[in-house]
């Protein structure tokens, strides 16, 4: 969506984006781009764009560029708090 939206503003011959993500839970050790280096387990998402269009380098660059700043993906990049409230009814 957000891709969509930018090469509208923009006046890009962006036809349709497709997103594919991948999820594996892997040891931090096999882990390339890890900071630790332990055998915790982490997340990794794997993620492969589709854009269709007929789109210069420069445009598939910058929507490169733009689809990091989409919502989603900065949700899951910061790393979301979550605050468990539980009700009980009898």
């Amino acid at each position: 969506m957000t891709l969509l939206l930018y090469a509208r503003r923009k006046e890009w011959p962006l036809e349709g984006v497709t997103v594919e993500l991948s999820h594996e839970r892997v040891h931090a050790k096999d882990c390339e781009e890890c900071e630790e280096n332990d055998n915790s387990i982490v997340n990794v998402i794997r993620r492969y764009i589709v854009l269709k269009g007929a789109l210069d380098q420069e445009q598939k660059d910058r929507l490169a560029v733009i689809a990091t700043r989409c919502p989603v993906h900065r949700t899951l990049t910061e790393g979301p708090r979550i605050f468990d409230e539980v009700d009980v009814v009898a």
